[in-house]
């Protein structure tokens, strides 16, 4: 302040000193460098999916109910009777929305592990497929951005193929929750839903099923390579009964997102995960990230690790109206066989041991 008081003067008095040349001598703000700035942006992208997955459904249904105890209730009567009028959307192909999808957020989000989408095989826009994801991990996020958004560019590389994630169909019940599901082309993993994708919304279809599902999500660590898939049949009798082809998806680093706290079975917190899992569809997991300033301490952040989602090739399958237990053991023996092989193949490109196994559950 000094110093600009003593150019003023100086200007004032004639002296011919230059307050620019002194605003130039004046030392820069210490400003954050680009680097940092991004990484921040893309901690902040990274964090928003995780809050709006975990309370913006919770948040939204309590603020809609508090609204009809105030002047805004004609809003709130306004959205409920539209929520009423929209109720089956979901289960008839959701509402796409591609500039949800080519969001910028998108692209920072794939940015902080990094997440990476590769293909190996042509996929052809006159077939419906049937994606199987493996493994869950926490929060999915290998799915959720590769088939969820188009930070990877999936349109380019899979060009005429709409992929449809698959989750839980509790989450649609959520006021907002819903919208912001459907609006990045995810629909519920039920009957009415599959069966509107894969029989009456043409072809070119690609419905995407995280098939281990919350039992999986329960065993994921870091390091750990296993699949919850020996009993899990319901998605293979799907693809016979709808004619779709089976592909095989491997992400490999989505375990390593969170440390988790894995109870042993038998003991009472097992137990409470089970039960929950039985009675609202998912596990509630014990599990932390880092924190939004620091690596070193704990929090819901997940770890910089890079996730690599391989999409393996598709497994022809035939239309059986009524397939028999044999023919469904048959097809599933071949999707197991194929997603080995597709482990086998990629593990030692992206940081495992030609000695690590994929381990079927």
């Amino acid at each position: 302040m000094k110093t600009l008081l003593a150019a003023y003067s100086g200007v004032v008095k004639g002296t011919g000193s230059s307050v620019l040349s002194v605003l130039q001598d004046l030392p820069s703000p210490p400003w954050p460098c680009r680097s940092k700035m991004e990484k921040h942006l893309q901690c902040i992208s990274v964090l928003q999916w995780v809050i709006s997955f975990l309370a913006l459904g919770l948040s939204a249904t309590v603020l809609l109910i508090y609204m009809f105890c105030t002047d805004c209730w004609l809003i709130a009567a306004m959205y409920t009777a539209w929520l009423i009028f929209d109720w089956n959307t979901p289960k008839q192909g959701g509402r796409r929305s591609s500039w949800v999808r080519n969001w910028t957020v998108w692209t920072y989000f794939r940015d902080y592990f990094p997440v990476r989408l590769i293909k190996t095989h042509d996929l052809s826009p006159s077939r419906n497929y049937i994606f199987g994801y493996h493994p869950h991990g926490i929060f999915c996020f290998g799915a959720f951005c590769n088939f969820g958004t188009e930070a990877t560019s999936f349109s380019k590389k899979f060009p005429g193929i709409r992929p449809s994630l698959a989750t839980l169909a509790g989450n649609f019940r959520f006021p907002v929750l819903r919208d912001y599901l459907m609006s990045g082309g995810i629909c519920p993993v039920n009957k009415n839903s599959m069966d509107y994708l894969l029989t009456c919304n043409g072809t070119g279809n690609a419905v995407v099923i995280v098939v281990g599902g919350a039992a999986e999500s329960l065993e994921c660590v870091p390091g750990k390579n296993s699949v919850t898939l020996s009993r899990r049949k319901g998605f293979v009798r799907l693809a016979l009964e709808k004619g779709s082809d089976l592909v095989p998806v491997y992400s490999f680093g989505e375990n390593d997102a969170y440390q988790q706290i894995i109870f042993e079975e038998g003991s009472w917190w097992r137990l409470v995960q089970r039960k929950m899992q039985k009675i609202v569809g998912f596990a509630p997991c014990l599990f932390h990230g880092c924190s939004f300033f620091s690596a070193e301490t704990w929090g819901i952040v997940p770890y910089c690790k890079p996730i690599t989602t391989v999409v393996g090739e598709p497994i022809t399958v035939p239309k059986v109206e009524k397939p028999t237990p044999d023919v469904v053991d048959q097809y599933h023996a071949m999707y197991i066989k194929s997603l080995q092989c597709l482990f086998d193949k990629y593990k030692t490109h992206f940081g495992l041991k030609e000695s690590d196994v994929l381990e079927i559950l």
